[in-house]
């Protein structure tokens, strides 16, 4: 197993974070809000998901009407890959959140957009979260992945390379795209929560390496607008596999490389 292979540092005690979930408290307003974007995303990127993610919408039942409550959602998840969901103010600090995947816990904001702004967000709210991860987290090989996470992700912060444990996680839950039978798919959780983006990410005109460990290890990322790139793994399995087998002593090795020119090139651009 992964952890066998990384001394593992003190945990942060994540349950200091969990608020009440106090699901009762959403209005109709609220789940309209939650219909109008999860019909809004599955019309336009149905075809475009990576199958994985459209298997799980299903085996999860989140196609139902509403924002889901998470003790049943947790519940259904649970039964296929042990992990369950934590109801959060907000982002957690970095201790935390990798204390939490460790654990199989995900955390999920106890707060929804404003219906009325669609696709603003000062922060990820429930619909980034449950939309966006979980269905991938009934996915075996990815909810292996995350728990590696967790456990790197502790390791990596204590020695200094949080950095690059960022960068990783940018590059592939979050923003990255995959591979199927040849097409380019959306994978990471910003895309397939975002309609904007996911659009971006399809078709701008921008780089779209080959996922490789070292250079997502040493490619900035921006989080104040749309990625300059975007990394696509041969498979999202692909990439979870890697992930999974990655060791500390890899992490700091390859976060030392230099950033390819195209993220160098990007990087500079943004600046102007």
């Amino acid at each position: 197993m992964f952890q066998s292979r990384i001394a593992p540092p003190a945990k942060t005690d994540w349950r200091a974070y969990l608020v009440t979930e106090r699901w009762a408290r959403y209005t109709l307003q609220d789940h309209a809000t939650w219909d109008r974007l999860f019909e809004r995303q599955l019309r336009a990127y149905r075809h475009d998901f990576v199958a994985p993610f459209l298997r799980g919408i299903v085996r999860l039942d989140l196609q139902r009407p509403g924002i889901p409550r998470l003790d049943t959602l947790s519940d259904r998840l649970e039964a296929q890959t042990g992990w369950r969901l934590v109801p959060v103010a907000g982002i957690v600090p970095d201790a935390a959140f990798f204390s939490m995947l460790a654990d199989r816990r995900f955390p999920i904001g106890n707060f929804i957009r404003d219906g009325r702004q669609l696709d603003y967000l000062e922060e990820p709210d429930c619909f980034h979260d449950i939309f966006g991860h979980v269905p991938l987290l009934s996915h075996a090989p990815m909810a292996q992945a995350m728990q590696a996470m967790g456990h790197l992700g502790l390791a990596a912060c204590a020695a200094g390379r949080g950095e690059e444990m960022s960068r990783l996680y940018w590059h592939t839950v979050e923003f990255g795209l995959a591979r199927e039978d040849g097409a380019l798919k959306l994978w990471g959780a910003g895309l397939a929560s975002s309609f904007a983006e996911a659009r971006h990410a399809l078709e701008a005109a921008l780089p779209r390496p080959r996922f490789a460990l070292g250079a997502a290890l040493a490619t900035p990322y921006r989080s104040d607008r749309f990625q300059p790139l975007y990394f696509v793994s041969d498979s999202v399995e692909d990439s979870c596999a890697r992930i999974a087998e990655l060791t500390l002593e890899a992490l700091a090795s390859l976060g030392e490389g230099e950033a390819p020119g195209y993220a160098r090139e990007d990087e500079r651009m943004a600046q102007i």
